[in-house]
């Protein structure tokens, strides 16, 4: 495991440097890890036949569709607007500015060219978020109906909303274009199922969307009765994490920070394993998962890889699980990543995609620069290819490839 905890020592560093100006960051210690995986172990045990996306996503009873389609990296998350009317203090940008709707930095100025994004990938799922879409109604409408007009109509569409702006009006109108889902974040307004009630009988699906907020786990547990009764059929819990927008809120409360690839909350998973420990000794009929950071930094990137290298690379080019792009022969081994951009005359060896309503451009960038190879390193890399088995491993080179192969399962060790 040498390599692996070099790699750890990496992130502390590079966390420690980028939150050098918070220098009483409340860092996890030995002593806590030790007990809190004590907990965690005790509280997935329970859970250890619900797991989806090689046992990264626990779950109470199910997960929504558009939950199924992040995780098999086939949908598209539009973000309508940059702007944002609540002030949540977890919130990791700035929401403050309205911008042009974009997804994976790709700028979507008309619905038309957006609703061809989704039939060229061939994507099966689109959420709208931002921001706040109800800020700019009018726009998200637009969009969803481009996508019903334009699109399959097996493509299950999905909302996030904070609810402050919701009424009746708007839900029938998104209903009547063709909305499945909609998914409310109650913390920006106080933890309350007021606005919950404008969506019941009109969208199909109701879900809330929040972070797991340690201090409002009590809070939480009461309120999943009252979710049933309000039409909420998911519960998805999400884990809080430290960013340079939300630290100045965030390190108000006496949270402790795990290293990662972003700070993340310990207190914040254990409370989302206990409230879905809970929903299970209670037998809740409502869907609960743990939406955990380490869920998002490897299905979330690698689906979206997957996604659109398999629609722009070559017939024999080997896509890995993780979505780069293998370059392997008897002399090196090297991994690419597909990269779509707009129109950007400065970037070299790019190709056009052949879309109709905007230009865009890919192509691949070096994820991990060649490494030559003899014949003993070779033979060791043939037998790990040939390995289904995720372990890491522990020569350095076969970890730099297994970071490019592997999706880890499992939770990671505090």
């Amino acid at each position: 495991m040498e390599s692996f905890i070099n790699y750890q020592n990496d992130l502390v560093n590079k966390n420690r440097i980028e939150f050098s100006a918070y220098p009483n960051i409340k860092w996890l210690n030995e002593f806590q890890a030790r007990s809190a995986q004590k907990k965690r172990d005790r509280l997935t045990e329970k859970l250890k036949n619900n797991w989806f996306f090689n046992e990264t996503k626990p779950y109470h009873k199910q997960i929504s569709k558009g939950c199924s389609l992040c995780g098999q990296g086939t949908w598209s998350c539009i973000f309508i607007t940059g702007k944002c009317n609540a002030k949540c203090f977890y919130c990791p940008a700035l929401q403050e500015e309205d911008c042009i709707p974009t997804s994976q930095n790709l700028h979507f100025e008309t619905p038309e060219s957006y609703a061809e994004y989704i039939n060229y990938f061939k994507f099966k799922g689109v959420s709208f978020s931002g921001g706040e879409p109800l800020l700019y109604f009018d726009r998200t409408l637009q969009y969803l109906e481009q996508i019903r007009k334009d699109c399959s109509p097996e493509i299950y569409i999905w909302m996030y909303t904070n609810g402050i702006l919701a009424n009746e009006e708007k839900f029938r109108k998104l209903a009547a274009a063709g909305l499945n889902e909609v998914r409310f974040d109650i913390g920006a307004t106080h933890f309350s199922l007021d606005k919950i009630a404008y969506a019941k009988g009109i969208i199909p699906n109701i879900t809330i969307e929040i972070p797991a907020v340690p201090e409002e786990k009590a809070r939480l547990i009461q309120l999943l009765p009252e979710m049933l009764k309000a039409g909420v059929t998911n519960l998805n819990l999400h884990q809080l994490r430290l960013t340079k927008h939300n630290a100045p809120k965030l390190l108000k409360h006496n949270y402790t920070f795990i290293h990662a690839e972003q700070p993340v909350v310990l207190e914040s998973e254990l409370a989302a394993l206990e409230i879905l420990d809970y929903a299970f000794e209670n037998k809740l009929e409502i869907g609960i998962n743990y939406c955990s950071f380490f869920f998002k930094n490897r299905f979330q990137k690698a689906g979206f890889r997957k996604q659109i290298a398999k629609a722009l690379v070559e017939p024999d080019e080997i896509i890995t699980e993780k979505g780069f792009i293998r370059d392997y022969s008897d002399s090196s081994i090297n991994y690419k990543a597909m990269v779509i951009f707009d129109n950007d005359p400065s970037r070299i060896n790019a190709k056009e995609l052949p879309l109709k309503y905007k230009n865009y451009h890919f192509r691949s960038e070096t994820a991990l620069k060649p490494l030559l190879l003899d014949e003993e390193l070779k033979n060791s890399i043939d037998e790990f290819l040939l390995n289904k088995n995720s372990e890491i491993p522990n020569d350095e080179v076969l970890f730099k490839i297994w970071q490019m192969e592997k999706i880890e399962s499992g939770l990671r060790e505090y």
